[in-house]
């Protein structure tokens, strides 16, 4: 099948720095290729893949200091898209844009769909998505969907890392974890709290970014002032096994409708459990009981970071093989492409008829 994978100009394919989107498409783009597709994909010029690259920009946008209007350059883009689907380039077309490319792709025959990667709970969601009724989306889990019942659902498929990306290590895990991003969101602040009542060590391996400096200054700077809590900053994946390996568990006090968690299935690739608010797709990603647990405020964390001992670690990693690899991700993506381009069919051959 040839197939366009058409991802954001913000950051490198995979990133550089922190950029869940971009990650999950290169993933995704390999598992593809692997299986024998022909794939193009669609990023900045310093993106590294074996599919073909069609770079409209060489550099990812949030490296380049000269780019001052990023929509600029992703009309662009979307135009490059085009202009190749007026040549038959490619059977179908992959968004991770947003509803940017809806209003010019729905006028043209190549089957298509978009993931959409975050929150859909703002109210100038509703009426893009009341507009957009017909356009085929996926969502990355099933609380995604709720603010917006009238999008057109084609399925749910969730994230997966590559199997051997992360893995277990010999380690005796001595410490709870936190992982990711300091943002008021993530609830870093409650994961402080939860150790230092627990009197167990918490390492924190986060990046800051600039719009929340001042959360980070005014909040979390000053809880660190303790001896149970570590701040190790941003770490790459060659880094996280081990740290997630070395931990007791991986607490997640989220306060926000995540719309996944990386995370979390990076947490369970290492074996190690996660506990996490009921928020978003929590209750979707942990199996209770086996994987981690799902407590509702800061005093049933408490109580569930005594139970961590409980769980088998080894188990843990295989839900994580069992549910959350690349390769299931690639293969229910190519299922939803046939399924569209099967209900497509008579449309091209209306449109090539008319033409």
């Amino acid at each position: 099948m040839r197939i366009a994978q058409v991802a954001p100009l913000t950051e490198a394919v995979p990133p550089k720095l922190y950029g869940g989107t971009e990650r999950v498409v290169h993933w995704l783009t390999e598992e593809l290729v692997a299986l024998g597709n022909d794939v193009t994909l669609f990023a900045s010029g310093d993106s590294q893949t074996s599919a073909k690259l069609d770079a409209t920009w060489p550099k990812a946008l949030r490296l380049d200091g000269s780019v001052r209007d990023p929509n600029a350059l992703h009309m662009v883009m979307l135009e490059r898209v085009r202009r190749k689907c007026d040549d038959e380039e490619f059977d179908f077309l992959h968004f991770h844009l947003d509803y940017y490319p809806w209003s010019l792709f729905s006028r043209q025959p190549t089957p298509f769909l978009t993931t959409l990667h975050g929150r859909l709970d703002l109210p100038e969601h509703q009426p893009v998505f009341t507009t957009f009724s017909d356009i085929p989306v996926i969502s990355i889990s099933n609380a995604q969907r709720r603010p917006v019942p009238q999008a057109n659902w084609t399925r749910t498929i969730y994230h997966g890392l590559p199997e051997k990306l992360l893995m277990p290590q010999k380690a005796t895990p001595g410490y709870l974890a936190v992982l990711g991003r300091i943002a008021p969101e993530k609830g870093v602040d409650r994961a402080i709290k939860i150790a230092i009542r627990c009197g167990i060590p918490l390492k924190i391996a986060a990046k800051v970014d600039r719009a929340d400096q001042d959360y980070y200054d005014e909040l979390i700077k000053p809880l660190m002032d303790h001896p149970l809590i570590e701040y190790i900053g941003e770490i790459g994946d060659h880094e996280k096994s081990e740290f997630l390996s070395g931990a007791i568990g991986l607490l997640l006090p989220i306060d926000w409708p995540e719309p996944f968690g990386l995370v979390m299935i990076e947490s369970m690739a290492c074996g190690t459990p996660v506990i996490a608010f009921n928020r978003g797709s929590v209750p979707e990603i942990i199996d209770e009981g086996l994987t981690g647990f799902i407590v509702e405020d800061e005093i049933s964390a408490v109580n569930a970071v005594g139970r961590l001992g409980t769980l088998d670690r080894t188990a843990v990693r295989g839900q994580f093989e069992k549910r959350f690899t690349a390769r299931r991700m690639a293969l229910d993506y190519l299922a939803a492409y046939r399924g569209l381009m099967e209900a497509a069919q008579p449309r091209i051959k209306l449109v090539s008829s008319a033409e």
